[in-house]
C-alpha cells in the first residue's frame, strides 16, 4: 500500500469516527470524492479492499484503521 493511500485511509477513518463514533461503517469509496480524479489510487484501494482482504462492501472504520496501522508496523 502506498503511503498516500495509507494516509488517506487513516485520515478518513479518524474523521468518520470523530463525527459518528466507533460504530460507523464505510466503504472504500469513502476515501474518494464523487469524481474519479485519481483512478490509480481508487484501483489500489479497491484491490486492497476487495481482492486482497475480501472485505464486505461496508466495514467498521475502526476495523479498517486497525488493519492499516497493523500492516505498517
Amino acid at each position: 500500500m502506498t503511503e498516500i493511500l495509507k494516509q488517506k485511509i487513516l485520515d478518513v477513518c479518524d474523521q468518520k469516527i470523530a463525527q459518528k463514533g466507533d460504530n460507523v461503517g464505510l466503504s472504500f469509496y469513502a476515501f474518494f470524492k464523487n469524481k474519479n480524479d485519481t483512478p490509480e489510487l481508487l484501483m489500489e484501494a479497491a484491490t486492497w479492499w476487495i481482492k486482497t482482504h475480501q472485505l464486505d462492501h461496508f466495514e467498521k472504520a475502526v476495523k479498517i484503521k486497525n488493519m492499516v496501522e497493523l500492516k505498517s508496523n
